[in-house]
């Protein structure tokens, strides 16, 4: 040790002669580290609602709080130069349930809101290595247990109205395979037997989803008019097998695509085709086709309707549903779901095709149309915009998630379309057609035992 200092010696001594000890000067007292307790997660960020569309919110994009799906529709729309028409006043309401109806309202309300169209541009020319995640909300996968329960009577309604391709014996047909022809009279009268068949077994399907049969009789039958042709090419083209390129229908009557085109499908045949194809890589299971048929069905859109709001009301959880179910199928693929929900838009101008395709028919086969298959193609939506807007809606869609367009026309229009098929038919052919369609309305109103005069 280093001598004592004198001061200090002269202190030692006196300390040491009191206490018998030599006093040493201490060393510096080393300090004691005590971890500190941890301290509390920082709580999650919360985020205002979309500003576009008040839907949950996963995040600051482009400027502004949004939703995954507007945050997508506005990057697509502004770095493929989207130009989107409106079909109503340009002053749309958008909502997380009517968002998807109009394009061009629903971007004017992304640039209202803020969204900035640099924000996408730069975000593009960004290399891959300086992009930065976005925070993102870990989102709830799970099923309340409300809509658990809708998904299971949805599931079951579809299972047991139509059985899938593994339950199904098959068998084929010889009948013009080979060659196309204008019309097979044989594959005709098995194809819209089977048809009849299926319509009566969508009835069914209808009356089981939950909240359908609250709704008035009017309404249940227009929801079926507009949404048969719809649901039954989903159910065919579900049952699309592209190693044989074959569809098969409910007894197990095999089709490769010639016998379909010379079963009635004529022209539209490849355009069913190619939808059927479209529909592989989503890889649905029959929950999700039931909830997309149900979707299909129950649409608030739909010309003529008593309670539109209503029946939105009762289609939004079925929305909710068929995006968890999805979302919780798929983890690492939320895109699944918007292509899901774009295949409504491509049904619907499927079906706008078959019903150009049913005039065309009617002059070709030699005895009336099956009253049923009739009814149904007289609903006045499947003649919208077949003249202009019509043909571009019925075109095979493009791989990127579109918006759901609604079909709107003048109920003039309708009626002028409607008429002109009427005159085809004499005065006994369509009291026979009311007459079968009277007891397919009563399928819907059997659950209720009640009805009113339509």
């Amino acid at each position: 040790m280093s001598e004592i200092p004198a001061q200090l010696r002269r202190l030692s001594e006196v300390l040491q002669s009191k206490t018998g000890s030599r006093w040493r000067p201490r060393a510096p007292a080393q300090r004691r580290w005590c971890p500190a307790s941890p301290s509390p997660p920082p709580p999650p960020r919360i985020y205002k609602p979309c500003f576009v569309c008040q839907d949950k919110s996963s995040g600051y994009h482009y400027g502004v709080s949004s939703c995954e799906g507007c945050k997508g529709f506005f990057r697509r729309s502004i770095q493929k130069n989207m130009v989107y028409t409106c079909h109503r006043d340009k002053n749309c309401q958008i909502n997380k349930v009517t968002r998807n109806r109009c394009q061009y309202c629903r971007l004017q309300k992304c640039f209202e809101v803020g969204m900035s169209k640099e924000a996408v541009r730069n975000d593009r020319n960004k290399k891959k290595k300086d992009v930065k995640e976005e925070v993102v909300l870990p989102e709830n996968y799970e099923l309340s247990g409300e809509l658990e329960e809708l998904v299971n009577k949805v599931s079951k309604a579809h299972q047991e109205t139509f059985p899938s391709l593994c339950q199904l014996g098959k068998y084929t047909t010889n009948s013009s395979s080979d060659h196309r022809v204008q019309l097979d009279l044989g594959l005709w009268d098995k194809f819209s037997e089977l048809s009849t068949k299926c319509i009566i077994k969508i009835v069914e399907f209808a009356k089981r989803l939950p909240g359908f049969t609250t709704l008035t009789i009017a309404d249940q039958i227009t929801l079926l008019k507009s949404a048969c042709l719809d649901i039954l090419m989903l159910r065919i083209c579900t049952r699309y097998t592209p190693e044989q390129d074959t569809m098969t229908f409910s007894d197990g009557l095999t089709l490769n695509r010639t016998q379909m085109h010379n079963a009635g499908f004529g022209p539209l045949t490849d355009l069913v085709f190619a939808f059927a194809g479209q529909l592989l890589p989503l890889e649905m299971d029959d929950t999700e086709t039931g909830l997309l048929s149900a979707i299909c069905l129950i649409c608030g859109d739909r010309m003529d309707l008593e309670e539109p709001e209503k029946v939105d009301k009762l289609q939004e959880p079925l929305l909710e549903a068929l995006k968890i179910y999805t979302r919780r199928r798929r983890p690492n693929k939320p895109h699944m779901f918007p292509r899901m929900l774009m295949k409504v838009t491509d049904l619907r101008g499927i079906s706008t095709k078959g019903a150009e395709r049913a005039i065309t028919l009617k002059t070709e086969i030699p005895g009336p149309m099956p009253p049923l298959i009739r009814e149904m193609l007289e609903n006045p939506e499947a003649f919208e915009d077949s003249s202009d807007s019509g043909d571009s809606a019925a075109a095979a869609a493009p791989p990127a998630i579109q918006a759901i367009k609604q079909e709107e026309t003048t109920r003039c229009e309708s009626t002028i379309e409607e008429e002109e098929e009427d005159e085809h038919w004499d005065e006994d052919k369509d009291r026979s057609a009311d007459s079968d369609w009277e007891s397919c309305g009563e399928a819907v109103v059997d659950l209720q035992k009640q009805g009113k005069p339509q």
